[in-house]
């Protein structure tokens, strides 16, 4: 069913008793060409593009829960591309050129909304961080502006400009930037690979990884095994406990990252502002909630939830960028366990194992990147190579020492 304006006045008149299943839930075959591994917004993009650019559509994504019941539901929406590493720069500008066109393009309402992304900047030093920043951005063809105070005070008049610790100067914004609704991302890239044959399998945790003669040949599942010629791992903060499945240790560490919504208000925040003398981030969403987030909570887990120490330092950074948002509730928090790689960059690449590949380490980066690396990693998987965009995210770049560290904080995964 192709969903249009037609489409929904047909179904109105008939009190929508017409509309089917976005998609398939599938039953597993015995053998496929690619299984993907972890039915998150990247795995869902990956095979999506396996099958719309590469013509491969003897491919099942495996979930072991329900389609978007990892990261995916767990993140504050935010799309951006305002990078400053080559490696980066070039990735993520890609994502957002399939963001701009997704609806149309999966014909499904991912509530993709350009309404803009503001980095603060509070010193001399670091307005001269982000020129470099947006100067390196313009270089490879990204919108970025670089605004003084009066510009900021135009946009967002609540904000605490005369703090006496972290007074705010003016930021950098990209407007092209903004929010997109992640249930709806997840669910238009699943019901756009269904429709072009992928199966979709819920409900099947994967045991094992098959293995024979240095090649993978399939996995052991709940629901019994299923053999492959190449196999795609992409499961987040997973990722780690799944590839030692086939002996491989990876440069990944798991982190709970929280977020965080507080109680529905009027319109107030129109775009997306980012705190620069700490770690939070704020928007506020279609249903009123503000939308916000900070720091990782530090140390390694598997848990989807935090702790308290993060809580209060994420409203301490809140109230230090508007104090109006102490008059607020917080209604609802959560945790998603974050795959951080060892230099805050993804690794999107060919493992040793002859057909296994590896998407993962996107530490904080990962709903913006869900087009890009749904789309590099399908390519990477058809082509046994990685195409330019993700030349630079190797597996191996840990052991050569050809890091892409945005942050400078070096091998330190909690601090990027």
């Amino acid at each position: 069913m192709t969903y249009s304006l037609f489409s929904l006045a047909r179904e109105a008149l008939r009190g929508h008793t017409g509309w089917k299943p976005a998609w398939r839930d599938a039953a597993p075959k015995p053998e496929y060409d690619v299984l993907v591994v972890g039915g998150g917004g990247h795995g869902l993009a990956t095979a999506y593009y396996l099958a719309k650019e590469h013509g491969i559509t003897n491919v099942a994504v495996l979930e072991k829960s329900y389609i978007g019941s990892g990261n995916a539901g767990r993140n504050t929406t935010i799309i951006r591309s305002n990078y400053l590493l080559p490696g980066n720069e070039r990735f993520y500008e890609k994502s957002m050129q399939l963001w701009e066109g997704l609806e149309q393009d999966f014909n499904y309402n991912a509530m993709v909304s350009q309404r803009g992304v503001l980095n603060l900047y509070h010193s001399d030093a670091q307005r001269d961080q982000y020129a470099r920043r947006g100067n390196a951005m313009r270089l490879h063809g990204v919108d970025a502006e670089l605004l003084d105070e009066a510009a900021v005070r135009d946009m967002y008049p609540f904000l605490d400009y005369a703090n006496a610790r972290f007074p705010i100067r003016g930021g950098l914004l990209q407007r092209r930037g903004g929010t997109a609704r992640h249930d709806a991302v997840a669910w238009g890239f699943a019901r756009g690979a269904d429709t072009r044959g992928v199966d979709i399998v819920q409900n099947c945790e994967v045991t094992g990884i098959d293995v024979a003669n240095g090649r993978v040949t399939g996995v052991q599942t709940t629901r019994g095994a299923i053999r492959a010629k190449k196999i795609g791992l992409v499961c987040a903060g997973s990722s780690s406990r799944v590839a030692a499945m086939a002996g491989l240790r990876l440069p990944i560490e798991s982190h709970v990252l929280q977020a965080f919504v507080s109680e529905g208000i009027k319109p107030l925040i129109d775009g997306v502002i980012t705190f620069g003398a700490g770690h939070f981030y704020v928007s506020q969403s279609d249903k009123g909630g503000l939308v916000f987030g900070g720091d990782i909570d530090g140390y390694n887990s598997y848990a989807q939830r935090g702790s308290l120490p993060v809580v209060e330092d994420v409203m301490e950074s809140g109230m230090a960028l508007m104090p109006a948002i102490g008059r607020l509730r917080l209604l609802r928090q959560w945790g998603g366990v974050m795959d951080m790689s060892m230099d805050g960059s993804p690794i999107i690449d060919r493992t040793p194992i002859d057909g296994l590949f590896l998407n993962a380490g996107w530490c904080y980066g990962g709903f913006k990147a869900t087009p890009a690396s749904g789309w590099c990693f399908a390519h990477t998987i058809a082509r046994d190579e990685a195409h330019f965009i993700n030349s630079a995210f190797r597996l191996d770049r840990f052991a050569t020492g050809a890091l892409i560290d945005e942050r400078g904080a070096g091998a330190t995964p909690n601090l990027h």
